[in-house]
C-alpha cells in the first residue's frame, strides 16, 4: 500500500458513495450489495494506509561497534 495513493482511494470511495445512492434510488439490489462490499474493502484499505502513515518509514538498526575488536590480537594455541 502506497500512502501516496491515498487521495486516489479517497476519490474512489467518494464515487462509490454516489453510485450507492444511485443504485438504491433505482432499486438495483445486486448493485447495492456489490458497491457496499467494495466500499468496505476501500474503507479497510484507507484505514490501513492511515495507520501505516503514522508509523516511521525507516528503522534505525544502529552501527556495529568494531572498536573493541580492532587491534586485538588472538593468542595462538
Amino acid at each position: 500500500m502506497d500512502p501516496a495513493q491515498m487521495p486516489r482511494l479517497q476519490e474512489i470511495h467518494a464515487n462509490l458513495v454516489d453510485r450507492l445512492q444511485e443504485a438504491k434510488n433505482q432499486g438495483w439490489l445486486g448493485e447495492v450489495a456489490a458497491i457496499e462490499t467494495t466500499m468496505a474493502a476501500a474503507r479497510q484499505k484507507l484505514e490501513a494506509m492511515r495507520e501505516r502513515a503514522t508509523q516511521p518509514s525507516t528503522v534505525h538498526l544502529g552501527m556495529p561497534d568494531i572498536r573493541s575488536t580492532v587491534g586485538r590480537i588472538t593468542p595462538e594455541p
